[in-house]
């Protein structure tokens, strides 16, 4: 469903192209230029540029395109964002198989002197390649009949604290460069930023060397493998974290059941806007889970504009799963 999906992507933005083409012609407006243009995709991006700007973002043209819950594998880019994407000075985006829309978009519209972030380049081998664990249930075989040999990048790399702390440094970075005049400025928030992003990193390091158990187990698709694999934590999931599977076999169903049952799991996970089907089906087939706790932890893909409006951020977020694996830990 993927490539299907990845396919059917790539002719609409084609389309999107040529209208934008047609109807984006160039402006003198100097106003305009004068105002620095960012360009994120996901939450963390942009939660990551308006910590590092501070004060000087109502200076700066910092957009969001992927804001309205849906999540980077299901979006779809509208003409404006194309438009967006061509007159920004800095796009930031992560760089995966789901962003083939954006790479078409820079190539498509050139710009001279634009700055491009693709987190997984700047992460460079530090990028974990997608795995299928024990009992996880692999996408649709027809889907893969002739991509046996093909390796998938596993895109959600902003879930590792370790990450977000290369990637700041490096949006700071580039940002000092487009804005010389506030390159103090930005520097001195970056290292305010990273000095929290350190101080939870030791929080959540503390949280699992004292834990009762080193396992947790989902119900749903596993976006968070950076995360767990950041602090030596077993997982057990029903899908890979970029799947399109929606329904889980009578197997992995089973599996994860007897996996709940033999490692006395206090609590199976679901992610954000999740139907818990699949984690409800998990405790009825178990013998001796009925009563674990069903809790969802947020991977920030299905951020919405009414959240922002509210004052989370990417750090409170992180916050928030720390708090929430605390009791699937203990």
């Amino acid at each position: 469903m993927k490539k299907i999906y990845s396919l059917a992507c790539a002719i609409f933005v084609a389309a999107l192209f040529a209208f934008v083409a047609c109807n984006d012609a160039p402006q003198n407006n100097t106003t305009k230029e004068s105002k620095l243009s960012v360009v994120t995709t996901i939450f963390p991006e942009f939660s990551w540029a308006k910590s590092i700007l501070g004060d000087q973002t109502n200076s700066v043209d910092l957009a969001l395109l992927i804001k309205n819950g849906i999540d980077l594998h299901s979006f779809k880019p509208t003409a404006q964002d194309i438009a967006k994407i061509a007159s920004a000075d800095m796009v930031i985006y992560v760089g995966g198989e789901s962003d083939d829309w954006i790479e078409k978009a820079l190539e498509a519209t050139p710009k001279k002197g634009r700055t491009e972030i693709n987190l997984m380049k700047v992460l460079g081998d530090r990028v974990k390649v997608e795995e299928v664990v024990e009992g996880m249930q692999a996408e649709e075989e027809h889907e893969h009949h002739h991509h046996d040999e093909e390796v998938e990048n596993d895109e959600h790399v902003w879930l590792s604290l370790k990450n977000a702390e290369i990637i700041v440094n490096k949006i700071a970075e580039e940002l000092s460069k487009l804005d010389a005049a506030h390159a103090t400025v930005y520097k001195q928030n970056a290292d305010a930023y990273i000095a929290q992003i350190q101080s939870l990193d030791k929080e959540y390091r503390e949280a699992v060397n004292g834990a009762t158990r080193k396992t947790v187990l989902f119900g749903d698709r596993f976006p968070f493998r950076y995360l767990v694999d950041d602090y030596g934590i077993k997982y057990y999931a029903a899908f890979v974290g970029c799947s399109a599977e929606s329904e889980a076999s009578f197997e992995t169903i089973a599996f994860l059941a007897g996996k709940m049952d033999a490692e006395s799991l206090p609590v199976i996970f679901t992610i954000e806007n999740s139907n818990d089907k699949i984690a409800k089906a998990v405790l009825a087939a178990s013998k001796n889970s009925k009563s674990a706790q069903i809790l969802s932890i947020n991977s920030m893909q299905s951020i919405t504009e009414a959240q922002i409006a509210g004052g989370i951020d990417y750090l409170s977020l992180m916050k928030s799963n720390l708090d929430v694996l605390k009791k699937a830990l203990n």
